[in-house]
């Protein structure tokens, strides 16, 4: 007697597994998957002057950085290669890092750029202090004026201080003035990504969808 052969529905439900199989190795497959910050964590909401912000990855898995954020080939100088240490002390953060800081009360996450950049579209949660006025605003990070110059106590807060990217000088030069005034180097931490890295990683920025 010959073997029957089998119907159709058998055949299919045999290479249905063969076929999603083959589909998941295709370009683009699995874009439905969430895009998260960390394993567990999707997602981090800050405080900012207009109320809770969250803090997400572009959930686009096609999205590219453009325009000025794409150019990977400035000048040097002025746009040379930072260090990830601008000065002694200064303790180098990413991301992850960066944003546990500004979740942190206590903490002051620092735009370095000047005012137009920042309006531009920021880190949510940070606050300007201009690269060039740093070292004349510690007032506003908890020092005392004195005859020569700040007194930064122990009680003043850790601060983080960020500006364009690995290339920008703006925020590293702001450092070493802190530094300078009396603001102690343990108290500061470096985001040398900036914001060119922040947007290589589709993070959340002021004024933007994505």
């Amino acid at each position: 007697m010959m073997p029957s052969r089998p119907s159709c529905s058998a055949a299919f439900a045999r290479i249905l597994p063969l076929v999603a199989a083959a589909l998941a190795l295709l370009p683009g497959a699995g874009a439905a998957d969430p895009v998260n910050i960390a394993r567990d964590r999707p997602s981090v909401t800050v405080e900012t002057p207009q109320g809770p912000a969250e803090i997400r990855r572009n959930q686009d898995t096609a999205a590219m950085l453009d325009f000025d954020w794409a150019l990977t080939s400035r000048p040097c100088p002025p746009y040379c290669i930072q260090p990830m240490v601008p000065a002694k002390g200064v303790t180098p953060v990413g991301e992850l890092e960066l944003l546990d800081m500004l979740r942190d009360p206590q903490a002051v996450v620092i735009d370095s750029r000047t005012s137009d950049w920042y309006a531009g579209g920021t880190i949510p949660g940070s606050v300007n202090i201009p690269w060039n006025v740093t070292a004349e605003r510690l007032d506003e990070l908890g020092c005392e004026a004195d005859f020569d110059g700040w007194y930064c106590g122990a009680e003043v807060p850790r601060v983080a201080l960020f500006c364009n990217g690995p290339w920008c000088g703006q925020s590293p030069t702001a450092i070493r003035r802190m530094i300078d005034a009396g603001y102690p180097a343990d108290k500061i931490a470096y985001y040398r990504g900036g914001m060119q890295v922040w947007r290589l990683l589709g993070l959340t920025v002021t004024g933007e969808d994505g």
